[in-house]
C-alpha cells in the first residue's frame, strides 16, 4: 500500500470516530466523507470491468456496503436541540463502519503480502477477468457505505426537522 493510499483509509476510518463526540449536523458532515471517496474513486477508478462474472462482485460489494452505510446510519443518534439538528455515531455505528472500512485495507494487505495467489485462483475459478474488477468492487463498495450512510442520516434528519417543524395539534404522541 502507498502511503497516499493509508492516508486515505485512515481518514476514512476517522471520519466516524469525529463523530462518537455529539456534535452539529452540518454540510462538512456531508462534505468531508464524500470529498474523501469522490478523491479515492477518481484516483482508482478508471473502469468498471463488465466481462465474465465481473458485475456480480462488484455488485455484491456495493450491496455489502449498502447494508453497513443504511445500518451504520440506523444506528447514528439524530436529535434537535434548539433549531439545531445533532448527530452522533453510537457503537454499533462505528464499528459497522471500521469493519466495511477496515475490510477493504485488510484484503489489500493480505493480498499485497501473500494471498495474491488465493485471490487470482478464486478469480479464476469464478470468472472474475481482471484485478481491476477487485479494485472497483472495493472502491464501489466504500463509495455506496458513505451515499447510503449519509443518505440515511440526512433522510432521518429530514423526518425530525419535519415533526418539529408542526403544529402541535398535527404530532402524534408515541407512547413507550
Amino acid at each position: 500500500m502507498t502511503t497516499t493510499e493509508w492516508i486515505t483509509d485512515i481518514a476514512l476510518i476517522l471520519v466516524v470516530f469525529r463523530q462518537l463526540r455529539e456534535g452539529r449536523l452540518d454540510l462538512r458532515t456531508f462534505l468531508i466523507p464524500l470529498g474523501i471517496v469522490a478523491y479515492v474513486a477518481h484516483t482508482y477508478l478508471d473502469s468498471v470491468p463488465t466481462g465474465g462474472n465481473d458485475l456480480m462482485l462488484v455488485g455484491a460489494l456495493m450491496g455489502a456496503g449498502a447494508v453497513l452505510g443504511i445500518a451504520g446510519g440506523a444506528y447514528t443518534r439524530v436529535r434537535t436541540a434548539g433549531e439545531h439538528i445533532l448527530i452522533k455515531a453510537g457503537a454499533v455505528s462505528a464499528i459497522l463502519w471500521v469493519l466495511g472500512m477496515g475490510a477493504r485495507m485488510g484484503f489489500q494487505l493480505w493480498t499485497e503480502h501473500g494471498g495474491g495467489d488465493d485471490v487470482a485462483r478464486f478469480s479464476l475459478a469464478h470468472h472474475i477477468t481482471s484485478d481491476q474488477a477487485w479494485v472497483a468492487a472495493f472502491v464501489l463498495m466504500a463509495l455506496t457505505e458513505v451515499v447510503t450512510r449519509l443518505a440515511t442520516i440526512f433522510v432521518r434528519s429530514r423526518m425530525l426537522s419535519a415533526g418539529q417543524s408542526a403544529p402541535a395539534s398535527n404530532r402524534v404522541a408515541v407512547r413507550p
